[in-house]
């Protein structure tokens, strides 16, 4: 398959002398280019928000979400995923990273792998993927044979399958019930999709993962109140957001988180709500573990 007219594999006319140039002018041209990655994100930000609000209903009802990808695109997968756990304090089982090649192919390139769509939908059927599941497969340049093979299986099984790839409809046709399209241009290194289509994808993962958890209750104002307490800096940010959002010295936040079991959204109930601890738990269980909701019954 001749690739060359796919957006993310044509030529940068901005970037023609790309070796000739100084290294402040090679600084200026990367911040140049970047500039559309902003632009990249708004033109699909309906996608964006239709997809934070598709995953968010589907967790709520116990199912999971799933990167897929290969390469750069999987890797970056992986990294969002690996995320939420310490940010949100959820069960690494809700939202997964698949990888070409495996956990290996993190750290060496098994590009190779991307080629066979039966692995994409063999790893659907090993996690046992269903129509409780959110499968968001990330191709670059939207013809990666593991990821079409993935959503067409994700599709098959009931589960919602989302595409996300850096190329307009015209050039590739990709089967899915959400069409992400993150339109960023040629890249200043021909074909080279880990810089501004990474970048972009990067800052796509960010704003669903973010979004999702945000309407899953995670989050209260702008504060990781769900954060995991499991090393200084993070007990140092749990005591700052109690302390911040009760006005108590650190000293009674202290108590208080230790009282909670080292949760940050069970301290501000039982201080708000003049609550034991297992006052708080059943009523944050009632409330499907929204603070907000929570206060209010």
């Amino acid at each position: 398959m001749n690739r060359g007219h796919l957006l993310t594999e044509q030529i940068n006319s901005a970037s023609i002398k790309l070796d000739q140039l100084s290294a402040l002018e090679i600084v200026d041209l990367f911040n140049q280019e970047d500039q559309k990655t902003i632009e990249a994100i708004a033109n699909a930000r309906e996608e964006l928000a239709q997809t934070i609000e598709v995953t968010a209903r589907a967790l709520r009802k116990g199912g999971r979400l799933f990167y897929i990808g290969a390469g750069t695109s999987g890797r970056l997968g992986v990294l969002d995923a690996a995320e939420c756990p310490p940010t949100f304090c959820t069960n690494p089982d809700m939202v997964q990273g698949i990888l070409a090649g495996g956990a290996s192919a993190l750290v060496k390139s098994s590009e190779a792998l991307e080629d066979r769509p039966e692995d994409g939908a063999q790893a659907m059927i090993d996690h046992q993927i269903s129509s409780l599941d959110v499968v968001i497969g990330i191709t670059a340049g939207g013809t990666t044979p593991y990821v079409h093979g993935a959503l067409k299986e994700a599709k098959k099984l009931g589960a919602v399958a989302i595409a996300m790839s850096c190329v307009p409809k015209n050039q590739v046709t990709i089967e899915a019930d959400i069409d992400i399209r993150l339109l960023t241009g040629a890249e200043i290194l021909a074909g080279s999709t880990r810089l501004k289509a990474g970048t972009v994808t990067k800052m796509a993962l960010n704003i669903i993962s973010t979004g999702v958890m945000v309407k899953l209750g995670k989050v209260y104002g702008n504060r990781m109140i769900d954060v995991s307490v499991t090393n200084s800096k993070l007990e140092d940010r749990a005591l700052r957001i109690i302390s911040d959002l009760t006005d108590l010295d650190r000293e009674s936040a202290a108590k208080l988180l230790i009282a909670s079991g080292n949760k940050v959204k069970l301290a501000l109930l039982m201080h708000w709500g003049n609550k034991t601890l297992t006052e708080a738990e059943f009523l944050l269980a009632e409330n499907n573990g929204n603070l907000r909701q929570g206060l209010l019954n």
